[in-house]
């Protein structure tokens, strides 16, 4: 009895062994490839359980999703120009013929990137090479793009491989031209911000003179207008001094005389001698004489007038 358990046993463990050996699963996410005795007997695309004859098939899974493949570093090329370019790039592939995949790579996926990383080098190089450095950094840079995937999609057809997209990250000088053309532009900055220095200083002394220009016409014209008020204010005092001297010509003359002595004895060691018959003396005795009221009168103006003067 026991014998016989322990061959039920053992012939229960050979089937489990043998259905796993016999079966297997694909994920969706992969491509299954069943080879007989070393060669492609079938191709799994769907996901799901299959089986396979065990110690006599194989399986080997390969990817389905879309993979990327960039580049470490940025790679040189050379425009229409003659200058020198680094293209810092990146592709997105996926297989879609595993059969013809394996049968181009091995189904090694350093080969395939390998073959890609050529494909696509060239097809840079070809485009970058008949286009000038503004076309390839932003006039022509999705064209480019989109051309390079069509090229490279032709030839990775043949190894069993799509190209999904082609993306150029980055297009720049190398480092040497990129310090030459700052120095340049540098250079030219500051030709500019000097050129625009001299403008405004040239504008500066413009507005300067032409302050000063009008300055000086406004001077001349308010000393011309202060003197014509002035003459106006004379020209009217003098009228004014005519019209009260014309009604007392006594007074007017007896003015003069004290305007003269005042004159005379301006300095303290000035001395002046008198004739008694003097005009002056004369006219005074001759108006004490005959109107002394009108000379009292003109005395009291003449002191009211120099008192005025002195406050004055």
């Amino acid at each position: 009895m026991r014998d016989k358990m322990s061959l039920i046993g053992g012939t229960l463990l050979l089937i489990v062994v043998i259905a796993s050996m016999s079966l297997f699963t694909v994920d969706q996410r992969q491509y299954a490839i069943v080879f007989q005795l070393g060669e492609v007997k079938e191709v799994i695309s769907e996901p799901g359980l299959n089986a396979k004859l065990p110690f006599i098939q194989n399986v080997r899974y390969f990817d389905k999703r879309i993979l990327t493949m960039d580049t470490p570093e940025p790679e040189r090329f050379i425009t229409s120009e003659k200058k020198n370019v680094l293209v810092d790039h990146f592709v997105k592939w996926r297989i879609v013929d595993p059969r013809l995949y394996y049968e181009s790579v091995a189904g090694d996926e350093a080969r395939a990137r390998t073959r890609l990383t050529q494909t696509v080098n060239a097809g840079l190089r070809e485009e970058f090479g008949r286009r000038t450095m503004h076309d390839v950094v932003s006039g022509e840079r999705d064209a480019i793009m989109e051309q390079m995937r069509e090229r490279a999609d032709r030839d990775a057809r043949t190894i069993g491989v799509q190209i999904v997209d082609v993306r150029l990250k980055r297009v720049d000088l190398p480092n040497e031209v990129s310090e030459s053309v700052y120095r340049r532009m540098e250079a030219e900055r500051k030709r500019v911000a000097n050129e625009l220095r001299s403008l405004g200083a040239a504008e500066a002394e413009r507005i300067r003179a032409d302050a000063d220009r009008q300055r000086e016409v406004i001077i001349a014209e308010a000393y011309r207008s202060a003197q014509e008020a002035m003459g106006e204010g004379d020209a009217k005092a003098t009228a004014i001094y005519a019209d009260a001297f014309g009604k007392n010509p006594d007074f007017y003359s007896f003015y003069r005389s004290l305007e003269a002595y005042r004159s005379s004895f301006s300095g303290k060691d000035d001395v002046k001698v008198v004739d008694p018959s003097s005009a002056s003396h004369g006219l005074r005795a001759d108006a004490d004489h005959r109107r002394p009221a009108a000379l009292h009168r003109a005395s009291g103006l003449a002191r009211n007038f120099f008192a005025s003067r002195q406050h004055g």
